[in-house]
């Protein structure tokens, strides 16, 4: 017999003493990777996000966008690696948003950036600020919040402010601890030294609030002038000194018109309180008796460097918080940690790591039954060693033990087994024969006898799943770990099941099979034989079988068309969080947003599930990785606040984070909102976040053209009853005073605008003339006090009061009223305007929830609506509606379709190809094996078998078809092929002049049967125990139910296709056995 490579392979290993020591070693190198590999909950896709602050004072939205916008546009569109610019302009300012590739690095990212503006800075125009450059990635999100709150009956002793102070003091603690990284405090309070003017008092004592400013600014001044010789040394000349207290500055003295000396705190209200404008934090938990308990907060969020090890890193940060109690952290503070994403990715890895021993032990004893106890043993053994070895490779190769790479593992479980369950079922069928062959030889010609094939069969299964390693965009990287993983875990497989396999049968398993000599499959090779047979009788009975399963195949596509299927991305995560966003009209106060939230936890309150909650009013909650890319972090203003809900773990509910967040939604429209506000429930996406989930950018020639198609697409978005939170990206624009100053006022007055304007900021804004340091005062080295002036809220309006406050005087005392210089105007603000890629586009927003929940039932529904809708009639031209990529014609309205659907195109279209690749290379693979073109044909006809068992589990599960469930399909395509390889092999050796075509083809059915029955139990055992999750349930339908079908159809299929085409006529023997 020719051995090939598998045999020479098994003859050079099955004695060698080698070979225990290569057992031994893959185990203890998979072993130490396993613990030294760091691990997480989600791949970290690198995706570098570089955000180009630019203030543009006195700039309106439309201004700021010709002025700032375009020309960064093309200064940073021209950076090597960036996907994507998005602009965001509005009035005093605008945000320019470079979006690198998928997997650039940052700090590169940054560097080219900076480096880029720099060299054009001449095209910025003159007077406006240098840009801020910021450059966030995945490293940036917090993998731990802590949030203090003071215990019930200490609520009186911690304020905000303490709760701050006491937050920056356990920061400092906290980075102490190994690999931490950024780190930043969200709420609280912070103190300051705050100068109140009174604009009354100003007039009385006759004191130009200019010169009040000048004085404060001026009084707290200090700087080294250089050295003097004292006694023979060298001594340094500092000048002035530094306010450091209330006191110090209430005993300032200002000039007046006159020159009299007046106190400051004569005129003005000085006093150490909490700066105005801040942002407020509050939360809400069960105690003991599982009442809710409210009080201030202020969190402390930590993320980890890159290459860190989550696990290690929040278990560092959790235990030192422990040690602190004793110290630093009073008795009357809860510090709790309400985010630990280093915890549930320890518990989802171990979750899996249980998942990936119960397959195992499920498949040692599918072989033990099936075959025999010795030879389970000997897969009890090949299967760790093959998972060690990936586990290895998964290290060199830079990934990390998270959700995907182990459900790798386990779905590469079933199909790992089968070159070793191959092996060893032929092995001990050989051993069985008792034709005199010693047990090494009989192992080696077993091994040859089914090398060749599965060598190829293995090689199909990785040309079938490496191709998916190039799906672009955001899902490549997320999705990348299970073709390399699973890839690496077949070749592996293939080296374990012919050196370990054959070593450890000679050594363990029994000479003789108890149920003896099966040389045509036993029980189930009888149980084949039984349907076969009729399907093989004649041509015309092959053909009607082929008839029934095509027209079966067909039936299966069709439920995708009539939606008994649907289609979606991934489907909803079950998470331990939800947040709700709130956004109100611009304008609106801190007070009205607190308000808001206030009720929304009301009715939070009410769902048993909720643990506890913190609201963040006027600031955003510390972001996850979809509030990163939706840039979460920019919220922070009034009108603006955030609630995060934490719900029970998720295995002491009965419902998924997904059905509480839509019974949530429902209950939330109780709550009255002001016009033009919302109140979204955001859900942790199960995949790449992106901006909304349906999401319509609206193109034209023209910003109000853009506008108004954009407001009727938002209606029609209303009208659909599974359209939820829907929203827009323009708002309501706030109203704006303006203050004109009269230059021909300034100049008779001999005053500069500059004196204007400073006067004008501090009475209508906050200005900070100044730092007072705490150090000498017991503030254990605390942050230094800002020096604020203002006024208070509650006197910052345009009154006859303000008007007549001084703010300057002339030469000669004459008291200047700030009504005499400027004169004020109320106008209507300027809109936000956006633009993405050079291009100016209004977004409407909005989530699924209901009936459909993915995009592209929402957009066949839009579409409908915006094709029937009579636009004439309002005087607006029917936008053309676009799938993919920017319009090249501005000049009339479009709409694009983003958001979910941009990844969901992508991802799918990439899969198209990668299937279409892995098709090609198997058939490649196939043509070179069997030297024949027409016979791989007849291998790869079972492929769409697949689909009647993936869409029948699908509605069995009322399961969505997702980008899991396409992997399922592709990867069925090599496991189904390396079937129908070792089938068509089988037969073509088999084939004699002797026997007749039929019964070939049952002899070679008969013999096979019984390991192709084996191999796709194994890999239907690896999926069925990852039913349970909801993200990769596609995947586990489609490889528990595609391999049932195509798996009993194919050793039909194939032989009545060798009837069709080949049939000698001949019949089955008399009688048939």
């Amino acid at each position: 017999m020719n051995l090939g490579i598998s045999g020479k392979l098994t003859r050079a290993t099955i004695m060698s003493p080698l070979t225990p020591l290569f057992l031994l070693a893959a185990i203890l190198v998979g072993l130490l990777a396993t613990i030294t590999i760091p691990r997480e909950e989600e791949p970290q896709i690198k995706v570098p996000m570089v955000d180009i602050m630019v203030q543009a004072p006195g700039l309106s939205a439309r201004e700021a966008v010709e002025l700032v916008g375009k020309p960064l546009e093309t200064i940073v569109k021209s950076v090597d690696g960036v996907e994507h610019v998005y602009t965001q302009a509005q009035d005093n300012g605008a945000l320019v948003t470079a979006r690198f590739l998928v997997g650039s690095n940052p700090e590169d990212a940054a560097i080219r950036i900076n480096e880029k503006i720099e060299a054009n800075k001449d095209r910025i125009p003159v007077g406006i600020p240098a840009p801020q450059v910021t450059v966030r990635g995945i490293n940036d999100v917090p993998i731990v919040v802590l949030t203090l709150t003071p215990k019930p009956g200490a609520a009186g002793r911690w304020d905000d402010q303490a709760l701050s102070e006491l937050a920056g003091k356990l920061r400092t603690e906290i980075a102490k601890v190994d690999d931490v990284g950024l780190t930043f405090i969200t709420g609280g309070q912070h103190m300051a030294l705050r100068v109140v003017p009174d604009p009354a008092k100003l007039a009385l004592y006759r004191v130009p609030l200019g010169n009040l400013i000048e004085a404060v600014s001026q009084a707290n001044r200090a700087f080294p002038a250089g050295t003097v010789r004292e006694g023979g040394q060298a001594a340094l000349v500092v000048a002035g000194q530094t306010l450091r207290d209330a006191q110090e500055l209430s005993s300032l003295t200002v000039r007046s018109a006159s020159g009299a000396p007046v106190l400051l705190s004569d005129v003005a209200k000085i006093e150490q309180a909490p700066t105005q404008n801040q942002a407020r934090a509050w939360r809400w938990a069960k105690d003991d008796r599982a009442a809710w308990n409210m009080g201030p907060a202020v969190s402390l969020a930590i993320a980890k460097r890159a290459g860190a090890n989550a696990v290690a890193v929040s278990e560092g940060v959790v235990e030192r918080v422990g040690t602190l109690k004793a110290t630093l952290i009073p008795a009357g503070v809860e510090v709790s940690v309400t985010r630990n994403y280093g915890e549930s990715a320890n518990d989802k890895a171990n979750e899996l790591i249980f998942h990936l021993a119960l397959a195992t032990v499920s498949i040692v004893v599918l072989i033990g039954f099936a075959i025999g106890w010795r030879e389970a043993g000997v897969t009890a053994i090949v299967i760790p060693t093959t998972i060690m070895l990936t586990m290895f490779a998964s290290n060199v190769m830079g990934f990390t033990i998270n959700r995907v790479s182990l459900f790798a593992l386990i779905f590469s479980i079933g199909i790992l087994v089968d070159d070793a369950i191959v092996m060893i079922e032929n092995i001990a069928r050989h051993w069985a024969m008792n034709d005199g062959r010693s047990r090494i030889d009989g192992a080696v010609d077993a091994v040859a006898e089914v090398g060749n094939p599965t060598i190829i069969a293995t090689l199909t299964v990785v040309a079938a799943l490496l191709p998916m390693l190039f799906v672009s965009g955001l899902m490549g990287p997320y999705m990348a770990p299970i073709p390399i993983n699973a890839s690496a875990a077949m070749i592996f497989s293939f080296f374990v099941a012919v050196i370990i396999a054959p070593w450890l049968m000679v050594r363990f398993a029994r000479q003789t099979l108890a149920h003896g000599h099966e040389e045509h499959g036993g029980k189930l090779g009888a149980l084949y034989k039984r349907y076969a047979s009729k399907v093989i009788a004649t041509p015309q009975s092959a053909k009607r079988f082929l008839v029934v399963v095509g027209i079966a195949t067909l039936v299966a596509c069709s439920m995708f068309y009539f939606k008994a299927v649907t289609v979606k991305l991934l489907p909803f995560d079950n998470k331990s969080e939800v947040q709700l966003v709130a956004d109100l009209p611009e304008g609106a106060s801190l007070e009205t947003t607190a308000r808001v939230l206030e009720q929304a936890a009301a009715v939070a309150r009410t769902v048993p599930e909720v643990t506890s909650m913190e609201a963040y009013a006027g600031t955003s909650a510390p972001f996850n990785f979809n509030g990163l890319v939706r840039h979460y972090f920019l919220r922070n203003a009034p009108e603006m606040g955030d609630l995060m809900i934490t719900l029970l773990p998720k295995g002491d509910r009965s419902r998924s984070s997904h059905e509480i967040a839509v019974d949530l939604r429902e209950k939330l429209k109780a709550i009255p909102m002001p016009a033009g506000g919302s109140l979204k429930v955001v859900e942790t996406p199960p995949g790449p976040p992106v901006l909304a989930t349906l999401l319509a950018e609206i193109y034209g020639p023209d910003e109000a053209t853009r506008q108004k198609t954009a407001a009727q697409v938002e209606a029609i978005f209303k009208s659909v009853p599974y359209i939820v939170d829907v929203d827009n990206s323009f708002g309501q624009p706030r109203p704006t005073l303006k203050l004109v100053p009269d230059r021909a006022k300034l100049d008779h007055y001999g005053l500069s605008e500059r004196q204007l304007f400073d006067s004008i900021g501090a009475l209508m804004g906050t200005q900070v003339v100044g730092y007072a340091p705490r150090s000498e005062l017991g503030g254990n080295d605390r942050d230094p006090l800002p020096i604020e002036l203002a006024l208070d809220q509650s006197q910052r309006s345009w009154s006859a009061s303000l008007a007549a406050t001084p703010v300057a005087a002339t030469p000669t005392g004459q008291l200047v009223p700030l009504g005499e210089l400027v004169t004020a105007k109320m106008e209507p603000g300027g809109q936000a305007i956006f633009r993405r890629d050079g291009r100016g586009a209004t977004m409407v927003t909005a989530e699924l929830a209901g009936r459909y929940e993915a995009p592209i039932y929402g957009m066949l529904a839009v579409d409908d609506a915006i094709n029937s809708f009579d636009w004439k009639a309002h005087g607006l031209v029917k936008p053309d509606i676009i799938l993919h990529g920017q319009p090249e014609d501005e000049s009339k309205a479009s709409v694009l379709w983003d958001g979910e659907w941009e990844i969901t195109w992508v991802t799918f279209r990439d899969m198209g190809g990668a299937f279409m690749v892995a098709l090609l290379g198997i058939y490649v693979l196939v043509v070179g094996q069997f030297r024949s073109f027409t016979i791989p044909l007849v291998i790869l006809t079972p492929i769409p078998l697949t689909l009647v068992g993936i869409v029948l589990g699908h509605i069995l599960f009322s399961a969505p078809f997702t980008a899991t469930s396409m992997i399922g399909f592709i990867a069925l395509a090599g496991i189904i092929v390396r079937n129908s390889i070792l089938l068509v092999d089988f037969i073509r050796h088999t084939r004699s002049p002797d026997k007749s075509l039929r019964e070939t083809l049952l002899e070679a059915g008969m013999i096979r049967f019984k390991p192709i029955v084996l191999t796709a139990a194994a890999a239907m055992i690896g999926a069925a125990v990852i039913l349970t999750d909801p993200i990769f349930q596609g995947l586990a339908i489609s490889l528990l139910f595609g391999l049932a079908s195509s798996t009993l159809l194919t050793v039909l299929v194939i032989p009545a296709i060798y009837i069709v085409l080949r049939d000698d006529g001949r019949p089955f023997p008399e009688p048939a056995t």
